[in-house]
């Protein structure tokens, strides 16, 4: 989240950094280039899916790790990444597709066997959780970005607060959110996107919120208010970009080019939804996990190799 602080938030920054470009381009790359880390060697090496053509694959990994003095694609060795979302933006640029990935789903991590998703950014950091998802999705990762969640209450913050959409109330430390519409500070939005306690569901709900937040950016970003303000859109660069790190390919021209071909984007053009599950289980040294609908998946798989992601959502029951 492409936007820029999470692959969702990714492309709506750069759809509206391409607008005002022209304005204010001097300062959004001074902005976005002071802030941002660069992940030296996020790729795996060896055999990789081939790319699909003309779209665009972007990996989310949302951690703890950004403001460590752990650098370069190493960061996440020995933490575990907390939110993984991929977002497809399809050659014909009509719309971006944001899925998350559970972050308990029980997945085979190469050199490692199965096990939990996120523990390949414990493992083996950025390279080996794009490895991970290339090999569950076997699909290309074309860019990955990497934002600690502190960034995701800065960017609130710079838009001057985010609304929300909660599909229940709930109650956290300091925090009571309404069922409907919420509008947060940052301090709010980061309690907002954590909380997973207060559901009987847990991390189900976890990631609607999540994917109910990232709207509310798209929604900030594209509204008039943003567009017509560079200014705006300049201190929601900077606040992101202190919290990110991106691969060497995702530079703000990179951006921009993709932030113009989706000049057209409307809020409702993002679509989100979560990566099919089977219910859960247990592994023999007791973990409980997040099962993996493996037919599901499967034809999730052949949707993005194909860039038909539209298709599959309207066949498949969300």
């Amino acid at each position: 989240m492409a936007l820029l602080g999470a692959a969702g938030v990714l492309v709506a920054v750069a759809t509206v950094a391409a607008v005002v470009a022209g304005l204010f381009v001097g300062g959004l790359v001074r902005s976005y280039d002071a802030g941002k880390d660069v992940l030296d060697d996020p790729f795996p090496t060896g055999a990789r899916p081939a790319p699909t053509d003309g779209a665009e694959n972007i990996l989310l990994i949302g951690s703890d790790s950004r403001q460590s003095t752990t650098t370069g694609a190493d960061r996440g060795r020995g933490g575990r990444s907390d939110t993984l979302m991929l977002a497809h933006v399809p050659a014909d640029r009509k719309g971006v597709y944001l899925m998350s990935i559970m972050r308990d789903s029980w997945v085979e991590v190469p050199g490692h066997g199965t096990a939990k998703i996120n523990a390949a950014y414990s493992w083996g950091g950025v390279p080996l959780t794009v490895q991970t998802v290339e090999r569950l999705l076997d699909v290309r990762i074309d860019h990955v970005a990497e934002i600690d969640f502190a960034g995701f209450a800065g960017m609130t913050d710079a838009l001057g607060g985010v609304t929300v959409q909660s599909r229940t109330a709930f109650s956290t430390t300091g925090h009571t959110f309404a069922a409907g519409a919420n509008h947060l500070d940052g301090e709010a939005a980061l309690a907002f996107v954590r909380e997973r306690h207060a559901f009987a569901d847990a991390d189900h709900t976890r990631v609607r919120n999540q994917q109910a937040f990232m709207r509310g950016i798209v929604d900030g970003l594209l509204s008039r208010d943003t567009v017509t303000n560079p200014a705006r859109v300049q201190d929601f660069v900077r606040a992101t970009s202190e919290y990110l790190s991106v691969d060497r390919g995702l530079t703000f021209g990179t951006m921009v080019d993709l932030g113009w071909s989706l000049r057209g984007m409307r809020p409702s053009d993002l679509r989100t939804f979560t990566m099919p599950t089977a219910g859960g289980g247990t592994s023999a040294d007791g973990q409980s996990y997040v099962a993996v609908n493996t037919i599901a998946v499967q034809s999730l798989s052949q949707a993005l190799r194909s860039d038909d992601v539209a298709g599959w959502l309207a066949d498949e029951p969300q």
